[in-house]
């Protein structure tokens, strides 16, 4: 598992207890790195810790024998979640990881951000891409189970209560816009937002669009300088 703070000055924050401080723990989809969330970290508010947790054995990411599923992603992000509830934001598989957390232990997740991703559906009615060809082929020593992973959260997704931002794209042929607004339907507190030409990695490509629409989802402000898209 590999988990940091964006900056070593957020770090220096966090230490300081400021009253804005926040909580903020990204998670990554199939392809295992923190780093997919860099660019949005960049732009979160200096006073809001940033923490960018990696998938032990998925993408290049080395393996850990103590994780070989879902459950056991669950556990990883139970434990950067801080005991305080934090706000969690995650993209495609991280997200069905994000859920499971806000149903599981809902004491511990104060908001969500979901992009992109499946949220425990069923796709087989959305004409979905099959994403795990190219990922083989990007990421051969990846471990199987997570080609593997079928999961129907239909019937639990109505019970979770947090606030909960969607941000599609509507150009992604792996999670096209109609499986957000799928999403915007069954959870009670859910507002989807659809970026124009996003595709699957528009978290990280369209970095500025996402952090604007995450930081106004948390109570902040607009994101700090960065890069435009």
């Amino acid at each position: 598992m590999t988990g940091h703070s964006a900056t070593a000055r957020r770090q220096a924050t966090r230490s300081a207890g400021t009253a804005q401080g926040r909580r903020l723990l990204f998670l990554p989809g199939a392809g295992g790195d923190g780093r997919f969330w860099q660019p949005v970290a960049d732009l979160i508010p200096d006073a809001w810790e940033t923490v960018l947790l990696s998938w032990p054995g998925l993408g290049h990411g080395p393996p850990d024998p103590s994780v070989g599923g879902l459950d056991h992603l669950v556990e990883l992000a139970l434990r950067r979640a801080g005991e305080a509830p934090a706000d969690v934001v995650a993209q495609s598989m991280g997200g069905l990881v994000a859920l499971l957390l806000a149903l599981d232990h809902p004491e511990r997740v104060r908001r969500l951000v979901l992009t992109a991703t499946s949220g425990g559906l069923d796709l087989t009615p959305f004409g979905v891409a099959d994403w795990r060809p190219e990922y083989v082929r990007e990421f051969p020593a990846a471990l199987p189970w997570i080609r593997h992973v079928h999961i129907d959260l239909t019937e639990r997704l109505p019970r979770i209560r947090h606030p909960i931002l969607l941000v599609w794209g509507d150009a992604d042929p792996i999670s096209p816009p109609a499986v957000g607004a799928r999403l915007a339907e069954l959870l009670p507190d859910a507002r989807l937002v659809v970026v124009p030409g996003g595709d699957h990695a528009l978290a990280r490509d369209r970095a500025h669009d996402v952090a604007r629409e995450v930081i106004r989802h948390l109570g902040g402000e607009e994101p700090r300088t960065g890069p435009t898209d």
